[in-house]
């Protein structure tokens, strides 16, 4: 029986969007950041992290640690939703 992908849920998807949000934000380009990532002992190709951010491929622990610090952010800023600027939307997700 062959092996069926994983769907990635709602907590991978909004990481994907946060880890593209984070870059954008520090005007790095996918490419840098692949690179900072593999300076930090993870090595990260440009495509691997393209997948990543379209929730194409799943973030392990050890991605998310290398990309929060290769971002300058706390790993749980991945992870967790921003406040709801209106404060409607209590989700989460």
């Amino acid at each position: 029986m062959p092996n069926r992908p994983v769907e990635i849920g709602p907590a991978g998807l909004h990481t994907a969007r946060a880890i593209q949000r984070l870059r954008l934000v520090r005007g790095l380009t996918q490419h840098q950041l692949a690179v900072r990532c593999t300076a930090l002992g993870r090595p990260m190709a440009n495509t691997a992290l393209s997948r990543t951010e379209r929730a194409r491929r799943r973030c392990d622990v050890d991605d998310l640690v290398a990309l929060a610090t290769a971002l300058g952010a706390p790993p749980a800023s991945l992870l967790l939703p921003l406040p709801s600027v209106s404060g409607d939307d209590r989700r989460g997700y």
